[in-house]
């Protein structure tokens, strides 16, 4: 009944990991989502500082529900947003973190992320936004993405161009569609 319940919140609150949500929550969370084997949890935040300075803990605290002595569960893959070039730097802070799935969401894509490093970056997710006010995405954004994610081998997944709704502009990147899901290997010590 507790884990229905923290995870029933979790799902309806999508940040988890927002300052104002306490250590011991997250810790629980984590906990879950440990127990919970046969599904894949995506984890993505803006707060990245926040989860790397929680990862020893977290680490430990994961570490007696799997069968080996592995960092860190394979289902629970990590994720941050990147926008612009601005936010760059959420990526440097998830790759402190020793999930076997590290991940970025450049959704909505608001503008070019051609000096993105995506080394140790095993997904890159890319949209444009959608809602009333949206903002354009520039297909050359997405493209130079797109290459940059076949040169370093990272999967690349684009979701949509963006529009009054999500579907409006479609999915296709010249003339198909982009599904990409990372091969992982699973983390060990």
């Amino acid at each position: 009944p507790r884990a229905y319940q923290i995870l029933r919140t979790l799902s309806r609150n999508k940040r988890t990991v927002r300052k104002d949500v306490p250590d011991d929550f997250i810790f629980q969370v984590f906990d879950i989502m440990a127990q919970a084997h046969w599904h894949t949890f995506q984890v993505l935040t803006k707060r990245p500082a926040r989860l790397a300075r929680l990862v020893p803990r977290i680490s430990e605290r994961l570490r007696r529900y799997s069968g080996h002595l592995a960092p860190w569960p394979d289902q629970i893959w990590l994720g941050v947003s990147i926008e612009t070039m601005q936010y760059s730097w959420r990526a440097e802070q998830l790759r402190r973190v020793p999930a076997a799935v590290r991940f970025i969401s450049a959704e909505p894509l608001l503008g070019s992320l051609e000096q993105l490093d995506l080394t140790d970056i095993h997904w890159l997710i890319a949209g444009g936004e959608s809602g009333p006010g949206h903002r354009p995405c520039d297909p050359a954004w997405v493209r130079e993405l797109r290459d940059r994610c076949i040169e370093a081998g990272t999967a690349f997944f684009f979701k949509q161009w963006g529009g009054r709704t999500p579907k409006t502009g479609g999915r296709l990147l010249n003339d198909r569609t982009w599904d990409d899901y990372p091969q992982f290997t699973p983390v060990s010590m």
